[in-house]
C-alpha cells in the first residue's frame, strides 16, 4: 500500500516500495562539483529524484518547457557518479546540447558522444556520460544493453509515446539501476502515451496495454469519468513532477499570445473553398467503396493537403502562382518588428512553407537563420550561438527540428505561422523563447487564415490541452479528438 492506494506487482515491485519508505527519509545534499546555483524548486527537484534513485523507482520529471529540467539531471549525474556509468538518449538534435550543458554545469563527468565506438561502451565505468541518440539507441540495442547502466535518462521521452515502435522495445531492454523520463509533454493526444513511458519506468505499475485501456483510457476519454481520472492521478503521483512557469517563475516576465486573422482576398478564398468541396468528394468515394479502414487515412491526407494550402496556395498548387496572404501579412510584420529593434523565432511544419517566407525575407533584405531536418548538428549549434549573439534578426525554424531542446532567448516574439494539430507542440516551441534567462516580455503570433481549415484546428486545441491538464494538472475535463470530429473540420460553416 501507497499512500492509501494499493498497487500489484511481484516480489522485487514490493521492495522498492519497501525502499521508498526509506528513501523518504533522506535528505540528499547537492554534489560539491555542480558549477551552478540551483533555485529552490530546482534543489527539490534534485532530491525527488535521488530519493526515487535511491529507492531504484523509475521517475519522470515534467516541468514545463524551460524551467532547468537538464541542470537537475546533471546534478542527479554527479550524485550517482560513483555509482557507475550514465547513459542519456535523446534527439539528434539535442545530443550537443547534452554535451555543452554537461561541461558548463558538471565538468567533472567524462563525457562521451556516441556515434560507433563499441570500445567506449564496453569500456565506461563510474564517472563516464554516454550521450546517445534514439536513433543510435536503437540501432546499436544489442551493445547498449550489454553494460550496466547506473542510470538512464530518457530525454524528450514523448519520443517513446508508442510502447509498439522498435524503438521503445529497444529502450525497454537496457539495464539500468535508474531510469529518468524528461518530458514537458507526457500526454499529448491519448493516455496511451502516458502509459507507454511510465511502462518504460516502471514495468508493471500501471498494468498492461489492455488493462490499462479498461481502467483507465477508456473510461477517461470516452465517459468522461472524473473518478477513474482522479484514481490515475494518485497512481501516478509518486512517480511524476510536474510544476508550470506560473508556480515557480512568478518573476518570468508575462507572455502575450495573440491570433492574427489573415483575410484572403476573392481569388485565394475561392480556391481554399474548391479545395475543401474536393476533398469531401473525396473522402465520400472512399467510404462508398466499402472501405471505411482508408477513410481515416484519408481525411488526414486531405486535411494536410488543406493546411498546405491554407499556408500559401502555391505549396498545392505551384502553377496558378497564386501568393497567399499570409505570406504577404508575414512580410509586413517582419519588417515592423526589426523597425522596433525586435527578434523573432519563426516556426512551421512545412519546410517548403520557410522556403517561401525566406525568399520574401530575401528581398526585403531582412537578416535570419535558418533551421531544419536536413541542418547538421554542428552547424545548428553555430547558428544559435550566433543569433544569440545578436546575429539575424528572425529565425526560422521547422517544429521537428526545434521545437525542443532550444535555448534562443534572445528572441522577444515568437510567430506561429500555421497552427498545429497538438497545442503541446506550440508550448514547447513558444518555450524556446519565453524561459529561464528571458529579461522582455514575449509575444506569440498565431497567424490563422481566415475561413480555412485553420480556423477549427484553433477551436479543437482547449480539447487536447483538457486531456494533459485533467491527468498532470487536476482541471475537469480529459476527451480526445474522435475521426467524427476530424470529419468536421472538412465541413463548410
Amino acid at each position: 500500500t501507497l499512500d492509501g492506494m494499493t498497487v500489484s506487482g511481484d516480489k522485487l515491485w514490493a521492495q522498492r516500495i519497501k525502499r521508498l519508505d526509506e528513501a523518504a527519509a533522506l535528505e540528499p545534499a547537492l554534489p560539491a562539483t555542480l558549477q551552478a546555483t540551483l533555485r529552490a524548486y530546482q534543489a527539490e527537484g534534485f532530491a525527488w529524484l535521488a530519493r526515487l534513485a535511491h529507492a531504484g523507482l523509475g521517475a519522470c520529471l515534467a516541468d514545463d518547457m524551460g524551467l532547468g529540467k537538464t541542470v537537475q539531471t546533471l546534478a542527479l549525474l554527479l550524485h550517482r557518479a560513483a555509482l557507475g556509468p550514465a547513459l542519456v538518449i535523446a534527439p539528434t538534435s539535442v545530443c550537443a546540447n547534452w554535451a555543452a550543458e554537461a561541461a558548463r554545469f558538471a565538468p567533472t563527468l567524462r563525457v562521451t558522444m556516441y556515434a560507433d565506438d563499441r570500445a567506449a561502451l564496453q569500456s565506461a565505468t563510474a564517472g563516464d556520460l554516454v550521450i546517445a541518440s534514439y536513433t543510435m539507441a536503437q540501432i546499436e540495442s544489442d551493445v547498449f544493453a550489454r553494460t550496466e547502466w547506473a542510470t538512464l535518462v530518457l530525454d524528450e521521452a514523448h519520443a517513446l509515446k508508442n510502447a509498439a515502435t522498435k524503438r521503445a522495445k529497444a529502450i525497454a531492454l537496457l539495464p539500468a539501476g535508474f531510469r529518468l523520463a524528461l518530458s514537458g509533454t507526457p500526454v499529448e493526444n491519448r493516455l496511451a502515451e502516458l502509459w507507454s513511458i511510465m511502462n518504460l519506468l516502471n514495468p508493471g505499475l500501471l498494468g498492461s496495454a489492455s488493462r490499462f485501456g479498461e481502467r483507465f483510457a477508456g473510461p477517461i476519454e470516452k465517459q468522461h469519468d472524473e473518478a477513474a481520472r482522479g484514481r490515475l492521478r494518485r497512481v501516478i503521483a509518486p512517480f511524476l513532477l510536474r510544476r508550470t512557469k506560473a508556480q515557480v517563475l512568478p518573476d518570468l516576465p508575462p507572455r502575450t499570445e495573440i491570433v492574427h486573422r489573415i483575410e484572403p482576398g476573392p481569388e485565394e478564398r475561392h480556391f481554399l473553398e474548391a479545395l475543401r468541396r474536393e476533398a469531401v468528394e473525396r473522402i465520400a468515394a472512399v467510404d462508398t467503396e466499402g472501405k471505411p479502414g482508408e477513410a481515416g487515412f484519408k481525411v488526414l491526407a486531405e486535411l494536410t493537403r488543406l493546411r498546405r494550402a491554407a499556408c500559401d496556395p502555391r505549396l498545392v498548387a505551384p502553377e496558378s502562382g497564386l501568393v497567399g496572404a499570409k505570406v504577404q501579412e508575414f512580410e509586413q510584420l517582419a519588417l515592423e518588428l526589426v523597425a522596433g529593434r525586435h527578434k523573432a523565432l519563426v516556426f512551421s511544419q512545412f519546410t517548403s512553407f520557410l522556403a517561401l517566407l525566406a525568399e520574401r525575407l530575401d528581398a526585403a533584405g531582412i537578416s535570419y537563420h535558418q533551421l531544419d531536418g536536413s541542418t547538421p548538428a554542428p552547424e545548428r549549434a553555430k547558428r544559435v550561438a550566433a543569433f544569440q549573439r545578436g546575429e539575424g534578426d528572425l529565425f526560422l525554424i521547422s517544429l521537428k527540428a526545434g521545437g525542443f531542446g532550444l535555448n534562443l532567448t534572445a528572441a522577444d516574439y515568437v510567430i506561429i505561422v500555421d497552427p498545429w494539430w497538438n497545442p503541446a507542440a506550440e508550448d514547447q516551441a513558444m518555450g524556446r523563447a519565453h524561459r529561464i534567462g528571458q529579461q522582455r516580455p514575449v509575444t506569440v503570433y498565431r497567424l490563422v487564415t481566415a475561413g480555412s481549415v485553420e480556423e477549427k484546428i484553433i477551436a479543437l486545441h482547449h480539447n487536447k490541452r483538457s486531456l494533459a491538464d485533467g491527468i498532470l494538472e487536476g482541471q475537469d475535463e480529459a476527451r480526445v479528438v474522435g475521426a467524427e470530429e476530424l470529419r468536421e473540420l472538412l465541413r463548410g460553416d
